[in-house]
């Protein structure tokens, strides 16, 4: 794993939310403090939101660095997500049914955002 990926891992170890684990991890690549990537981030948590909440904190990574062009990295990003044996980005489909549920759902989505911004 990547340094970014394993700060993700490791919030998510200290209790952070999936979401925040994720965002306060990339939260300098897109010129923002932990403390904001949390509050940014808290709306996302525990699929709230429908999609799980590690994915979406790396979309709105993927947003902030890509602009206009950032839909097309989000696609590409949701197949990489599912192709990691999640076979979904839904927290409904996610939760409880893939093993390690949250952690391994915080640690694929790190290592995905953490691969594509390279």
């Amino acid at each position: 794993m990547g340094i970014r990926t394993d700060e993700a891992v490791n919030n998510h170890k200290s209790f952070h939310t999936c979401s925040s684990s994720v965002l306060e991890a990339f939260a300098d690549t897109i010129g923002i403090s932990e403390s904001e990537a949390k509050s940014i981030s808290a709306p996302f948590a525990g699929g709230r939101m429908g999609k799980c909440g590690a994915v979406m904190s790396a979309e709105y990574v993927l947003e902030q660095k890509f602009g206009v062009d950032a839909a097309q990295k989000i696609e590409e990003y949701e197949e990489k997500f599912k192709a990691a044996d999640k076979g979904s980005v839904m927290c409904t489909d996610l939760r409880g049914k893939v093993p390690g549920s949250c952690r391994a759902c915080v640690t694929d989505a790190a290592r995905i955002l953490e691969e594509m911004l390279g």
